[in-house]
């Protein structure tokens, strides 16, 4: 991932990638099986499971499609993997059949992103598409707070800061892997939906920070959790200290960080040999017979991910296609209380979590936070 700020969604891409597996043949359904893990045979079930288990979370839609050429006739068992009603019909006019795309991509997102990302022209013969939306309020909001960051690449501006406190002190904790500490905070959806804030080390890259986080949520990376955390800095931006206060009090957790909006495109074949479609672009043959007697090579990949974090809830949008084409302060007061800051005033990532599976469904880095308007 690169330095700067962007969003993914491996949740989108992934099921597409899992129906090329599942009919293509040689070196490309070699690639294709590395880059998702599962030995191909096995991708499209895999596939079938994970869009089950997305359209049974309420706070998700959705969805998939398949548009062919009427001259191109998809094979009977691979189709019949496919969710109902998936299969449309490309016409042949690319300004028809753009527009038709862009309006299911526009649909199946509620408006968040508005065109399909690949692009239909005249030698595309199939289209195998994603969509996926989700929306979540959080079960507590935050207040908008000026925050005007001291240090780091945002110092001397002044953000639209999202402030709460908790009692719920292990919503924080502290990971540690090879690369650095990374602090993490939870922040809860009222419907199944999270969003895991991540600071890392100061030296710590991108891509660092968010695979520490992918490792605590799949438990192969220790955290340590907020209760257990000593005195003093306990973690990037995170600080346990004594405070007074007016009153006996529970000890409290209080998250700073920034709302933000943030939009990206990816064109996949731009990392083609992470996502196993090195072979599959050789266009001098066919790659996919389990789809088509046609022979098939992959023109274009590409998705378009929105997310958007505020006081009240967080939503995001991803659309993934793969287009184919022909092969060939207060005052002193008596008593103290333990506070756990965490303050996200820097660049820093998140995983928007589906609490039931664990599924990390769009992953970011933030490094343009929303200005106080």
């Amino acid at each position: 991932m690169s330095s700067g700020g962007t969003v993914f969604s491996a949740a989108g891409v992934w099921p597409l990638l899992a129906f090329l597996a599942d009919g293509a043949q040689g070196a490309a359904r070699a690639e294709l099986a590395r880059a998702l893990g599962v030995p191909a045979e096995q991708a499209a079930a895999a596939a079938r499971e994970l869009l089950a288990e997305l359209a049974d979370a309420k706070a998700l839609d959705a969805a998939l499609g398949l548009w062919t050429k009427r001259t191109l006739e998809p094979r009977e068992e691979w189709e019949a993997g496919l969710p109902t009603d998936a299969h449309g019909v490309l016409t042949g006019d690319p300004a028809l059949d753009q527009r038709e795309l862009d309006a299911w991509a526009a649909k199946r997102t509620g408006g968040l992103i508005e065109r399909l990302p690949v692009e239909v022209r005249d030698d595309t013969e199939l289209v195998l598409a994603s969509a996926l939306a989700l929306r979540t309020t959080w079960l507590r909001p935050f207040e908008v707070r000026p925050v005007r960051p001291s240090a780091g690449p945002w110092q001397g501006r002044t953000l639209r800061g999202l402030n709460r406190r908790s009692v719920r002190l292990d919503r924080a904790g502290v990971a540690t892997v090879p690369a650095g500490r990374v602090t993490e905070v939870k922040v809860l959806g009222d419907n199944g939906v999270d969003v895991h804030l991540l600071l890392g080390d100061e030296h710590m890259t991108p891509g660092q920070v968010l695979a520490a986080g992918a490792a605590a949520l799949d438990g192969t990376c220790p955290v340590v959790r907020g209760s257990l955390l000593p005195h003093g800095p306990a973690g990037p931006g995170l600080r346990v200290e004594e405070r007074p206060c007016a009153a006996p009090r529970q000890p409290t957790l209080e998250v700073t960080t920034t709302a933000f909006e943030m939009r990206a495109h990816h064109d996949l074949l731009d990392l083609h040999g992470l996502f196993g479609l090195t072979a599959a672009q050789d266009a001098r043959q066919g790659h996919f017979p389990g789809i088509s007697a046609s022979p098939l090579a992959v023109g274009s990949a590409r998705q378009s991910v929105l997310a958007r974090f505020d006081a009240l809830g967080f939503e995001a949008a991803a659309v993934t296609a793969v287009a184919a084409v022909g092969g060939a302060p207060a005052p002193p007061r008596r008593y103290t209380s333990t506070v756990f800051t965490a303050a996200f005033d820097r660049p820093f990532g998140f995983l928007a979590v589906h609490r039931g599976t664990r599924l990390a469904l769009t992953a970011g880095w933030v490094t343009e936070p929303a200005p106080l308007r």
